[in-house]
């Protein structure tokens, strides 16, 4: 299989170069997203070209190996510099981190998805800023790059000249998303109509996942996570885990940024939205004892969250994720 070179056929002049950077053990569904939704307009707003750090072939994870032409020089003369997900994402090396960052000190848009944010993050590109990655290397990004201001909890970030998404579908989103910010949402309906992609998700949505609640390695006793998840029905306090785990609270506050990239009341609504899924998933518990199970509030505080960090109402995502036969409790 061959990648590199313009995918565009006849494209203006004027067209927006994407450049897709595909590190060794690029994930097959991630490096697909930016080739369909900017590499097959016909005389479109943007041309796509697939470059690497050594010219030729490329192994991909979940696909078969990618002949790839373009080295890091391809990078030169991007508008868009797109990073996709690969496996085990440890740093990159030197020439790619260099790369990257001269590609962002030039002005290109620098651009993750899923696990792309790992290099991103170690040239630099997203210190002090907000970013998203896979919910599932979440904290591994925020104990590795601290400097890092970790939102695993939505699916992409927008910070300007640069962006950051989830896995996979996140992906999808955030390149529509930069079609309907570079050409208004008429043409970024279009593409997604083709893609029968949703048209439009935005980034504060919550994916749906089964968020990891309990991170691994830890710096927090394993027994306060597990104190915690058993009494999500109680109005816990940031003190009262302090209290469990034997630490002064600046100390708890500061492991659980370092476990999870996370404050602990974050991490704690989040634990708490995870098992409301979970229970909405899987009995015909009403919503208000849903609520009540997971220590959200009166029924239109547990609403409000849940629309708010999820993205739907709690009546909308058990009639679509509900099991057939729901437990009964």
């Amino acid at each position: 299989m061959t990648a590199g070179g313009r995918s565009v056929p006849a494209a203006s002049s004027a067209a927006h170069r994407v450049v897709v950077l595909a590190l060794e053990n690029v994930l097959a569904l991630d490096l697909g997203i930016p080739w369909q939704v900017f590499g097959s307009w016909q005389n479109g707003p943007y041309t796509l070209t697939v470059c690497t750090e050594h010219p030729g072939h490329v192994p991909v994870h979940g696909g078969p190996a990618l002949h790839v032409p373009e080295g890091l020089d391809a990078l030169a003369s991007a508008g868009t510099v797109i990073v996709p997900g690969y496996l085990e994402p440890d740093p990159p090396s030197a020439a790619v981190t260099s790369a990257l960052a001269r590609g962002a000190a030039r002005g290109s848009r620098m651009v993750s998805i899923c696990t792309g944010a790992f290099a991103l993050a170690a040239a630099g590109l997203l210190d002090d800023r907000r970013a998203t990655t896979h919910w599932l290397y979440a904290p591994a990004l925020a104990r590795e790059y601290p400097r890092v201001k970790m939102r695993p909890q939505e699916l992409y970030i927008d910070e300007g000249p640069v962006l950051t998404s989830g896995g996979v579908t996140a992906g999808l989103d955030l390149c529509l998303h930069l079609v309907r910010r570079d050409h208004g949402a008429r043409l970024a309906n279009q593409r997604s109509r083709l893609l029968v992609a949703a048209p439009h998700r935005t980034g504060g949505q919550a994916p749906f996942i089964d968020h990891p609640v309990r991170p691994a390695p830890s710096e927090v006793p394993a027994s306060v996570y597990e104190w915690a998840l058993r009494n999500l029905h109680q109005p816990l306090t940031v003190d009262q885990l302090a209290d469990h785990a034997g630490l002064s609270r600046r100390t708890l506050i500061r492991r659980f940024h370092a476990d999870a990239g996370l404050p602990p009341m974050r991490w704690l609504l989040d634990a708490r939205l995870a098992r409301a899924r979970e229970l909405l998933e899987s009995t015909d518990l009403t919503v208000e004892a849903v609520g009540r199970r997971c220590g959200l509030g009166t029924p239109a505080n547990f609403r409000t969250l849940f629309r708010t960090h999820v993205g739907i109402p709690p009546s909308q995502y058990r009639d679509t994720f509900a099991s057939p036969t729901p437990e009964r409790r």
